[in-house]
Parts: structure tokens; C-alpha cells; sequence
């Protein structure tokens, strides 16, 4: 019988409408996105809904005391925007206070991880500049799944497990929240946040009882949350808590009512890269977003199209390409409030040819960082002790903390996969990210993250903890992302767009840490080299390297390895290994949550990951 669909298989469709569409990492979110835009809201007040919807559907993977960058094309403007989300390092955080503390490394749990949280402040700028609900219609969703429950995934029952005697025996508060009972909630389990709803209900109610515009409204919700009961909350429990962390020890939190009231998200142009017909737009050098474009400048000079994705050949030139960017990234990334970064000789023609140069037939095991006289400071370089589990499934990339550190008599800890965690106490985490584009052409891609679960106990009164961004600067004298007071951390969170032929396109990304600007190079390469649609580039076996420096604690490298899907071909893998890369086949669907939207002429098109079986795209 003749095949009627010619399209490869694909593990769901790619969307495929006009009216609007949206992905995301949870199908609760993406389904409270579409009603959103069914209610005639935009794509802006979709994505606030969609925002505090994750918050409470996917607890081990952000919340409200995280943080987020958010990329914008708003039709009324014509042109591509980044709120900047990310909060900066309380007054109180020195690389002298953390030093005289006994510390090399910022913890990966506890308060003095904490930055000023900075996912309300974004949702309400974006609400009130870009949006046309009211306050009540975006929160409503979130209140709802909070006070009523909504279904734990099984991810979230297995992190809390893996916290479990952390909780019970350091952090009371989260055992409260995230032990009914006395246990751990099973899979599918309706899990309620009564105190999350009651501090949102108690915004809404506060915003609304003078009544007002939706801006006046808006105004008095942002009021109470960082200069009213919120920030004095978060003081108060940062004063007053000492919390166990990573070092081993406890600590007080160094975030203050101040530092919160003091902070606003902006918005700033994107770092842009032309890329044969497209313009690719990321956030600038305070995040990491630069290094995919690094890496597409430096690809630019192979002959990708028509190549095959799941080769040897192109695997191999990939990671050796994204090896020489993250190496950049680790040298000349911090905040260009307090550095100067030398961003158009790292994106220019001439610096790429000259590092283009060093990629050779085999597998480098060296950090390579490129030389711009005056500019940049090398990092220094951790190697992973002894033989590590993979960052496996669709938890992959953003480590967070699950437990202390334990003793060599102990029996090995499991991950959430299984896997054995590291001595060090490292359970990998995770991170959220969603894209919407409306029938208007209106675009959104936001990577919420930190505030898991997992980063610090729950301040008691809001049903929510504090994220632990912090640790992504180095206690180095010099160093661009080194510690400073109000100074931004060099971020992994990393959302992206493309323009093709100067026309807003394509907007996607993915949670993931490290591996996000390896996992959005990749779907992007997919599709503009390989012509895949955006499902089946999501689809397609993906991968990693963890050749450099971690960003997150204990912040090591482990040179060489280049982790796989164990989809990828027999031969391909053994190609690998003779040039002389260690690779380490995973689970056959264990890399990347990616999500993505297009907007091509009137048709809007979305897909997700499938991996994890939690996201979702939605669209008509």
C-alpha cells in the first residue's frame, strides 16, 4: 500500500495553525498558555500565565525565588528585545566575606547562594508593558494548582526522595512543605501548595483593594512583593536561619529587604550573529548566551549543509568548535556593568579564523581559551574525581544540590535516575523554558529557572525557597564573573531567536545548565542544515561535552567526555573513540528538553521535547 504521509516519523507533530502556539516543559503550562490565548490575551500575558503556572507544576525545577531571561518581539516595535530577569548578588555578597567564611567556592545550596530573586519583578514588567490582562487573569491558573493540587510528575517525587533525609534532618521547613504525611509524595499524587497560593491570593487581593487600573493594580502587586510582606519575609528568614549547604556547614543568608527593593529587571537589546540568512539573537555577556554564537561563528567556516547530523564528521566538528567557545566563555563572560567584555573581537571574522585553526582530527582534552591582550582571566580548573555518573535523562544539565557531602563507608547514593550520585553530594536538577507566539506574529521564549526545590529550605511563611545562582561566580580576585555586591552572575539560562531574511522566525530553547547553548546549536543546525522541521530536530539523538569547568558547584571539568544517546550509531560511536573522544553512551532519549515555536508568513508552528514525557506543545 502506497505511504500517504512521506514526513519521517516523529515522536508527535510539529503544531501546525494560525491562530497561535505554545510549548513548554509541562502540559499543565503549555495547556494554561493556549487558554490564555483563547481568552483573546497576547502572547505576553500567555507567557506570565504560563510562568506561574511552571512555578507550581514543576516545584524541583524553578520557582518564585529564581530567576529568568526573557526574549521579546513585539510586533508594535519591530524588533527583538531581552528582559533581563536575572538578580544581582545581594551588598552583603564579597568575595572577602565568603573567603573570611572558610569558603573557595560559592555553595550549591543554602542562602549564600542566594541572588535577589527576580521572576516577579520580570512577569510584572512584562505584564504591564507588553500585555492586556489584568493581574487576576494570569494568576489565577497557578493559584488554582496550588491551592487544589495538580498531578507530581514522577521526576518531582523522585528529587524529593533523593532530599529526603536533607529535609528531615537540616531543613524542617521543606520537610513541612514537601513531606505530607511524613513521606514522600508518590508519582501522580495531587500535590498541593497551600502557602504558595496564599501568598499569590494575598498579592492579588492587596493589589486589587484600591481598586484601579490594571497598571495601578500591577504597581501595588509589585510593591508587595519587594518592598512589602515578600522581601520582609526573605530578611527575616535570612537573618535568622542558619541553614546547612554544600560546605558542609551552616550558614546565614546575606539577601536583604534592601537589596530586593533596590532591584528592577531591563530591558536591553540582544547580542546578535548573522549565520547565512539568519540572524541569531541572544542575551549578552551577563549570561552565557554568547558562546552559541561563538560556536556558530566558528562553524561557519565548515561546509555543514547536507551534512549528517548524527555522523562522526559533524558530531565531532561540533564539539570541538563549542570546546574553543565555552573556553572563551570561562575567560571573558561576567557582567558588562562591572567588566568589559571584548564581545566584537570574540564574534568577529578574523578572531574565529585564527581559532577555527585549532580544530584538528582528533579529540582535544586541553582548555583553549583564545588571547585578547588586556581582557579576561582563565578560570581555575577543577577535574572530576574518579569515574562519574553521566547527566542522564531529561533532568540533565542544571545541577542543583541533593544532598551533603558523605563518607567513604557509606553505601553509594542514587540519583534520580539510579545513577550514583558524586561523592560530593551533586544531584542534578533541572530548569524550565517556554515559547508562544500569538495570531498577531507576537513572540516570547523564557528560560525560568533556580529556586528549586532542592537549593534551600522553604521560608516557611511564603511556601517557597530562594535559588542559588550565586554559585555560578568564582571567588577569584580579577576574574570577569568573579563575586562582587550588585554585580550579576554569568549565567547558564540562555533563551534564543532567529530572524530569516530580517523577518522575526524561529524562537526556542531548552533547561540544561551547561549543555542548553550545546542542545539549542544543535536543533539549530538540524534545521537550518540538515532541513529537519522543528520536531523532528528535536527528536533527533542528541549530545554533550563536559569537557570544561561546570558552572555550577563543585564546579569541575571532565576533559574529553562527550556524553551520547545511546541512538546514535554504532559506527559513529566508534568513530568518536578513535579520534580519541571518551564517550559515554546514556539512555537512547536523555538529552535536552528542548521546546520551540516559528512563525512563518501567517502559520505558526511549535513542537517539544519528548524526553521526560512532561512537555508539550499546543497550537491551532
Amino acid at each position: 500500500m502506497k505511504n500517504i504521509n512521506p514526513n519521517p516519523f516523529t515522536t508527535r507533530p510539529e503544531i501546525d495553525g494560525t491562530f497561535g502556539v505554545v510549548a513548554s516543559t509541562h502540559w499543565i503550562a503549555t495547556a494554561v498558555g493556549m487558554a490564555t490565548l483563547e481568552k483573546g490575551g497576547n502572547a505576553f500575558d500567555a507567557a506570565v500565565a504560563t510562568a506561574f503556572t511552571l512555578q507550581v507544576v514543576e516545584p524541583h525545577l524553578n520557582g518564585p525565588g529564581g530567576d529568568v531571561p526573557v526574549m521579546v518581539h513585539d510586533v508594535r516595535k519591530g524588533k527583538v528585545e531581552v528582559i533581563c530577569g536575572q538578580g544581582p548578588a545581594p551588598a552583603g555578597a564579597s568575595i572577602a566575606h565568603y573567603r573570611a567564611l572558610g569558603l573557595d567556592l560559592v555553595p550549591g545550596t543554602g542562602l549564600l547562594a542566594a541572588c535577589v530573586p527576580g521572576t516577579f519583578e520580570t512577569w510584572m514588567l512584562l505584564l504591564r508593558d507588553y500585555g492586556t490582562m489584568r493581574l487576576a487573569d494570569v494568576l489565577a491558573p497557578a493559584i488554582g494548582y496550588a491551592r487544589h493540587g495538580h498531578p507530581l510528575v514522577e521526576r518531582a517525587s523522585a528529587t524529593i526522595a533523593t532530599v529526603e533525609e536533607l529535609f528531615r534532618k537540616n531543613w524542617p521547613s521543606s520537610a513541612a512543605m514537601y513531606l505530607p504525611g511524613g513521606t514522600v509524595p508518590a508519582p501522580g499524587t495531587l500535590f498541593a501548595n497551600p502557602t504558595l497560593a496564599a501568598t499569590y491570593a494575598r498579592i492579588l487581593r492587596e493589589a486589587e483593594s484600591a481598586g484601579g487600573d490594571r497598571i495601578e493594580q500591577i504597581e501595588r502587586a509589585r510593591a508587595r512583593w519587594s518592598r512589602g510582606f515578600v522581601a520582609e519575609a526573605i530578611d527575616r528568614f535570612c537573618r535568622t536561619q542558619d541553614v546547612m549547604d554544600t560546605s558542609g556547614r551552616r550558614h546565614r543568608g546575606v539577601l536583604t529587604a534592601d537589596d530586593i527593593a533596590r532591584w528592577q529587571p531591563r530591558i536591553e537589546p540582544p547580542v546578535t550573529y548573522d549565520y547565512g540568512r539568519y540572524t541569531v539573537c541572544k542575551g549578552a555577556f551577563w549570561s552565557q548566551g554568547p558562546v552559541m554564537l561563538q560556536q556558530l561563528a566558528l562553524l561557519k567556516g565548515f561546509g555543514l549543509d547536507g551534512a549528517d547530523p548524527a555522523s562522526a564528521d559533524f558530531i565531532h566538528t561540533v564539539v570541538e568548535c563549542s570546546k574553543l567557545a565555552f573556553a572563551d566563555r570561562d575567560t571573558f563572560y561576567g557582567d558588562p556593568d562591572f567588566v568589559e567584555v571584548p564581545g566584537q573581537t570574540l564574534l568577529s571574522d578574523s578572531y574565529n579564523a585564527q581559532r577555527r585553526a585549532l580544530v584538528g582530527k582528533d579529540a582535544s582534552l586541553e582548555q583553549r581559551p583564545g588571547t585578547i591582550p588586556g581582557y579576561g582571566k582563565r578560570p581555575p580548573i577543577r577535574l572530576a574525581g574518579g569515574e562519574r555518573a553521566a547527566i542522564a535523562s531529561s533532568g540533565a544539565g542544571e545541577p542543583t544540590v541533593g544532598r551533603m557531602p558523605w563518607t567513604h563507608d557509606e553505601e553509594p547514593r542514587l540519583d534520580v535516575e539510579g545513577a550514583p550520585l558524586e561523592r560530593s553530594g551533586a544531584m542534578r536538577g533541572d530548569t524550565v523554558h517556554f515559547d508562544i507566539i500569538d495570531r498577531a506574529g507576537n513572540i516570547v521564549s523564557a528560560t525560568p529557572s533556580g529556586g528549586w526545590l532542592q537549593s534551600s529550605p522553604v521560608i516557611p511563611e511564603l511556601g517557597f525557597c530562594l535559588g542559588t545562582r550565586a554559585q555560578q561566580f568564582w571567588l577569584e580576585e580579577g576574574h570577569p564573573a568573579a563575586l562582587a555586591p550588585g554585580k550579576r552572575p554569568r549565567t547558564t539560562l540562555s533563551p534564543t531567536m532567529a530572524l530569516h531574511d530580517g523577518e522575526p522566525y524561529l524562537a526556542w530553547g531548552t533547561p540544561g545548565g551547561d549543555q542548553q547553548d550545546q542542545w539549542t546549536a544543535q536543533f539549530f543546525l538540524r534545521h537550518v542544515h540538515a532541513r529537519m522541521n522543528l520536531q523532528e530536530a528535536i527528536d533527533a539523538p542528541a549530545w554533550h561535552s563536559e569537557h570544561f569547568p561546570s558552572s555550577f558547584w563543585p564546579r569541575e571539568a571532565r576533559p574529553g567526555v562527550l556524553v551520547v544517546e545511546g541512538r546514535l550509531p554504532a559506527e559513529t560511536v566508534k568513530a568518536l573513540r578513535r579520534r580519541g573522544h571518551i564517550v559515554e553512551v546514556e539512555a537512547d532519549w536523555s538529552e535536552g528538553r528542548l521546546t520551540a515555536a516559528a512563525r512563518d508568513g501567517g502559520r505558526r508552528r511549535a513542537a517539544a521535547n519528548p524526553r521526560g514525557m512532561q512537555g508539550y506543545a499546543a497550537g491551532r
